[in-house]
C-alpha cells in the first residue's frame, strides 16, 4: 500500500502534505502505523471472541453479567465487567438492557371478593426449596404484533421455574393446568409451610384455583392491590424473558410456544444468577433441598 502510493501519487503527495504543513516521511509513517496492529488491538480482537462466543451461547441475548459468568463456567476465565463492556461497545455488540415500566406494573387490579392477606409480605429468600412460590401472567407480543399469554409458576428462593402454560386466551383453564402442572410435578417435594403467592386478578381469585390450593393444603397469599413490589420476583423474570428472546422473530403460535419451552429450560437448567451465588436456578434448588450439598463453600455474593 506504502510503495503503490508513493508510486503513483507523488507529486500530488507532496503538495498535499506541504499545504498541512507535515513532512512526506511523516505521511508515510502514519500510513504503516496505521495497518499495523498494535499489541493492545491484537489482544482486544481475542478477548472479543471470547465475548462474542458467549453472547451467542443458545442464541439468548445476554447481558455482560451474563457474558461474565458464561466465560467464568464454560472457560475458567475471568474478565471483568468494564472490560467486557468496553469491548462490547468498541466492537458494536448490543447489549440487552431492561428498562423499567412503572405504568404497566401498576395498573389497577380487578376489585374482588375472595381476597386474601398478604401473607409473604416480600419474604422471597425462604431458605429453602419449594416453600414460597410466585405465580402470574404476562402477555407475549410476538410476530407482526400477535398475542399470547404465559401463566408461570415460580420459586420464590430459587428463582426456579416450576410450571408453566402458554394460550392464545385469557381463559381460566390455562391457569389451572399450571397449578395442576405444579401440584404433579413438584407435591412430593412440598414443604411442610408451603404457600402460593399472586396478585388479586380473577385468576387467583377464582373457586376453581382457590380450591386447587385448599385441597393440597397450600396457603394462599396476595399482593396489595396495585402494588407490582409484593410480587417482583415474578415481574422480573418476565422482564428477563421479554429481554432476551426477540419474540418478533417467531410469526406462529406453535413457534413461539416451542421457543418459550427452550427459554425456560436455559433459563433453568443453564444460565446461572449472581443472586445465587452464581448458581443456575436448577442447582441452587439442589444446594437447598438435599443435605449432602451443604458442604459446598459457596462464594460470597457480591
Amino acid at each position: 500500500m506504502q510503495n503503490h502510493t508513493k508510486r503513483k501519487y507523488p507529486l500530488i503527495i507532496k503538495k498535499i502534505c506541504a499545504e498541512a504543513r507535515v513532512s512526506t516521511s511523516g505521511y508515510y509513517a502514519y500510513l504503516k502505523r496505521r495497518y499495523q496492529l498494535s499489541d493492545k488491538e491484537i489482544r482486544d480482537r481475542a478477548d472479543f471472541e471470547l465475548i462474542k462466543e458467549a453472547y451467542e451461547y443458545k442464541s439468548w441475548k445476554k447481558g455482560a453479567k451474563q457474558i461474565k459468568m458464561r466465560l467464568k463456567r464454560d472457560k475458567g476465565i475471568v474478565m471483568n465487567l468494564k472490560k467486557i463492556r468496553r469491548l462490547m461497545k468498541k466492537y458494536d455488540l448490543i447489549c440487552p438492557i431492561r428498562r423499567a415500566n412503572p405504568v404497566k406494573a401498576i395498573l389497577k387490579k380487578q376489585q374482588v371478593k375472595n381476597r386474601y392477606d398478604n401473607v409473604l409480605n416480600r419474604g422471597f429468600n425462604t431458605g429453602a426449596a419449594k416453600k414460597a412460590v410466585l405465580t402470574d401472567i404476562t402477555y407475549l407480543t410476538y410476530g407482526n404484533g400477535k398475542k399470547a399469554y404465559l401463566s408461570v409458576m415460580k420459586d420464590a428462593t430459587t428463582k426456579m421455574i416450576l410450571s408453566w402454560q402458554i394460550s392464545q386466551s385469557l381463559a381460566l383453564d390455562f391457569v389451572e393446568q399450571t397449578i395442576v402442572d405444579f401440584i404433579l410435578e413438584h407435591g412430593k417435594k412440598f414443604h411442610e409451610n408451603i404457600l402460593v403467592h399472586s396478585d388479586q386478578g380473577c385468576h387467583y381469585t377464582s373457586h376453581m384455583f382457590q380450591n386447587l390450593l385448599k385441597e393440597h393444603g397450600i396457603i394462599q397469599s396476595m399482593s396489595n392491590k396495585g402494588v407490582c413490589w409484593d410480587n417482583a420476583p415474578q415481574e422480573s423474570f418476565f422482564a428477563i424473558l421479554k429481554t432476551e428472546m426477540d419474540l418478533r422473530n417467531y410469526n406462529t403460535y406453535e413457534k413461539v410456544s416451542i421457543a418459550i419451552a427452550e427459554y425456560i429450560g436455559y433459563y433453568n437448567y443453564d444460565r446461572p444468577q449472581e443472586g445465587l451465588h452464581k448458581m443456575t436456578p436448577y442447582e441452587y434448588d439442589e444446594y437447598l433441598t438435599y443435605p449432602f450439598y451443604h458442604d459446598l463453600q459457596l462464594p460470597m455474593i457480591i
